[in-house]
């Protein structure tokens, strides 16, 4: 039964999928920073804003490093076609402490998480304006975040993401500038959690061409959509399987559904599912649908593990493959 069920979830993820057109979102600046983070998240189609169990990071809600049990480090590689490249690496941490109040005897915990997501274009063909080779080129696309939340109740958290964007475009042209994330989770009961969560206020790339063009050159400024995402997770106790459920709308006129599911097959075996960028506003644009698992290996106090996932990615001649190694300390 409980294979059933998950088979179902799988076979449905790969069959919700229509013939694809240039989603609007695609077209703004920052399209490396929503891809997803990592095996786990992209696994499950980046549905994780509202899960508060297992290896958590900021990315997808600054909220969430306050209910890190333990020290979480994790790194992603993605395998990618056209000569792209997409890195990841963070690292999570829970702070406990007791509260003020003796007469309630209770801890409060607030969390950190930092990271870096890498992401770039190698091998352009350089020409000139006579169209003599002059060389190969590269772009490198960077988010540096540091999250921090505040557990103000056993069941409610509150957090804040500042994201540190840095994109080498050619020579002397870039971009450094600073967005933020707001994020706050409810937990209901151990099973049911809601969660929202604000991103990439003020996230934009500022460009000055003149050293490159002189008078010819101007300054540009290009902002990132600024998502909204309302998220709520199950986890069902018997079988093992956590469901989201994620809303996600942007001032680019965008409103995307996404969901993903993970089974806990066995005591160190995770398998996921899931399908994102479903369009509430246009049937004809493609979905992505992604499988995944995890599994941990325990060593004394450590446990080690090594993530995959696939994503279903259109508009490429190839999908992604991010493989990933996570640390609990």
């Amino acid at each position: 039964m409980k294979l059933k069920i998950f088979i179902m979830l799988i076979t449905l993820s790969t069959i919700i999928n229509a013939q694809a057109k240039f989603s609007d979102i695609s077209s703004y600046p920052g399209s490396f920073s929503r891809m997803g983070f990592g095996a786990r998240g992209m696994g499950m189609s980046n549905a994780l804003s509202s899960v508060y169990t297992g290896n958590l990071v900021s990315y997808y809600n600054p909220a969430l490093s306050a209910f890190q049990s333990k020290n979480s480090a994790q790194v992603g590689y993605s395998f990618l076609s056209l000569d792209r490249s997409l890195n990841f690496a963070s690292f999570t941490r829970n702070f406990e402490f007791s509260s003020k109040d003796t007469t309630k005897k209770r801890t409060r915990s607030a969390g950190i998480s930092v990271g870096v997501i890498n992401a770039g274009v190698s091998k352009i063909d350089g020409r000139d304006n006579q169209g003599i080779a002059t060389g190969d080129l590269s772009t490198s696309e960077n988010q540096f975040f540091i999250g921090l939340a505040n557990r103000f109740s056993e069941k409610f958290a509150v957090g804040i993401a500042v994201k540190l964007y840095y994109f080498h475009l050619y020579d002397n042209i870039n971009s450094t500038t600073m967005g933020f994330d707001l994020g706050a989770i409810y937990i209901f009961n151990p099973n049911f959690s809601a969660a929202f969560v604000i991103s990439d206020i003020n996230s934009k790339y500022k460009w000055d061409t003149t050293d490159l063009y002189g008078q010819d050159g101007n300054n540009e400024e290009n902002k990132f959509p600024v998502l909204k995402k309302l998220s709520v997770a199950y986890n069902f106790i018997e079988p093992k399987i956590l469901t989201v459920v994620e809303l996600e709308n942007s001032n680019a006129k965008t409103n995307y559904l996404r969901f993903g599911a993970e089974y806990n097959l066995y005591e160190n075996l995770f398998l996921r599912c899931g399908v994102d960028k479903i369009n509430l506003n246009n049937s004809d644009v493609s979905a992505k649908p992604s499988i995944g698992f995890t599994y941990n290996y325990k060593f004394e106090s450590w446990e080690f593990g090594f993530d995959y996932a696939y994503i279903y990615e259109p508009y490429s001649i190839n999908n992604i493959h991010v493989v990933g190694l996570n640390f609990i300390l």
